[in-house]
């Protein structure tokens, strides 16, 4: 990865008069091995690589130019606050990937999750929160376009850049700290909807982790600028890999949840209920994170649970191949199929179908509920 050397962006900044054009301010280094701190933020007008690699050979009024932009400011500020908490390296995402490469951007969005759970501390940069206290009530007056909070809790990537890293620190726009991840689990679970659990310890690398429903409705009210960039932003979240392909638009999603269903027999994907939405098709899958909306407390049926197991699904060359019990729904035509999956109330989950002489699709509304067997 590459890192800001904060040893050479501070002095190139403090005297910039008499700084070289020849100032190295950036280097390959191994995450795994150097100690760097990561900054974590809403985008605005920012500076990317090449401003920031070619700073000084710019003449002075396109110079003065980028240096009088937010988002440079925003930078000197997070190696300065790095530099006094004794880090030498720090990454941040607008300055650090040179995205004229669509190789180093795959890249780097492929494995920004590792960066971020490798770093050792986390700058969180809240630039719309004036108070010298992180908000523990929503203020719609404020933050209405954000469900009442600071607009970095929407952005589709703030999920990876919470629960990735060990620790995390809050700055308000004056980079004052307002509190840690730690200090500050209680309301941040409450904005998110992240278990107090995953936000401590992070997702576990084995053993039992969230489901997939309970992931995906973290993702239900996020935000990004590209809609393909809905599932890459979940990519580190479930540890898969795919091409990235921006001019896919939606697809992109469906084809996250091809990847997910390769490396999970986790029946939750299929629980989702697009409540409140326009959709259309009959797809087993979700076309997008928002149909997971209130599936935070989706519970999977483990295999002891299920005498004997109907529920089975796997991906062949034709698309997803799903077997689960199917109950009439007093009509003709419309059917129900069994997940096996509990709502929070512990009412089996089941899917609408529509039967059209050659096969079963799914109808709309897309989930219901039964009472448990």
């Amino acid at each position: 990865m590459r890192l800001l050397d904060v040893r050479a962006v501070i002095p190139r900044e403090e005297n910039i008069q008499q700084a070289g054009s020849k100032t190295k301010v950036l280097e390959e280094l191994d995450e795994k091995t150097t100690e760097y701190a990561i900054l974590s933020h809403r985008w605005g007008k920012e500076v990317d690589y090449d401003e920031m690699t070619g700073l000084m050979k710019m003449d002075e009024q396109d110079r003065n130019e980028v240096r009088q932009r937010d988002g440079y400011r925003k930078i000197i500020k997070s190696c300065e606050q790095a530099m006094t908490d004794g880090y030498t390296w720090l990454w941040i995402d607008t300055c650090c990937i040179d995205k004229r490469s669509s190789v180093e951007l795959s890249e780097a969005i492929g494995t920004m999750y590792r960066w971020y759970r490798s770093s050792q501390l986390c700058y969180v940069y809240l630039n719309d929160v004036d108070e010298l206290a992180f908000p523990t009530e929503p203020d719609f007056d404020r933050f209405g376009r954000s469900n009442g909070w600071p607009e970095w809790f929407s952005r589709g990537w703030t999920l990876q850049e919470l629960i990735a890293p060990t620790e995390v620190e809050f700055f308000n726009k004056d980079w004052v700290s307002i509190g840690t991840k730690r200090d500050l689990t209680y309301t941040i679970s409450r904005i998110t909807g992240i278990s107090s659990s995953v936000l401590r310890w992070g997702l576990p690398r084995s053993g039992p982790k969230p489901n997939i429903a309970q992931i995906l409705s973290w993702a239900a009210d996020c935000k990004t600028t590209r809609v393909e960039d809905r599932a890459y932003s979940l990519l580190g979240l479930f540890d898969v890999n795919m091409p990235i392909l921006y001019g896919e638009g939606s697809k992109a999603f469906r084809r996250l949840q091809f990847e997910i269903i390769r490396a999970s027999s986790d029946h939750t994907i299929f629980a989702w209920n697009p409540k409140g939405c326009l959709v259309s098709g009959g797809s087993v899958l979700a076309d997008d994170p928002s149909y997971f909306r209130g599936c935070h407390d989706m519970k999977e049926l483990g295999r002891e649970d299920v005498d004997p197991p109907p529920f089975r699904f796997n991906i062949t060359n034709l698309g997803i191949q799903v077997s689960l019990p199917v109950l009439s729904d007093g009509d003709d035509c419309c059917f129900k199929a069994v997940l096996p999956c509990l709502d929070s109330y512990g009412n089996l989950v089941t899917i609408d179908l529509c039967y059209n002489r050659l096969c079963f699709s799914r109808r709309r509304p897309s989930t219901s509920i039964m009472n448990t067997i």
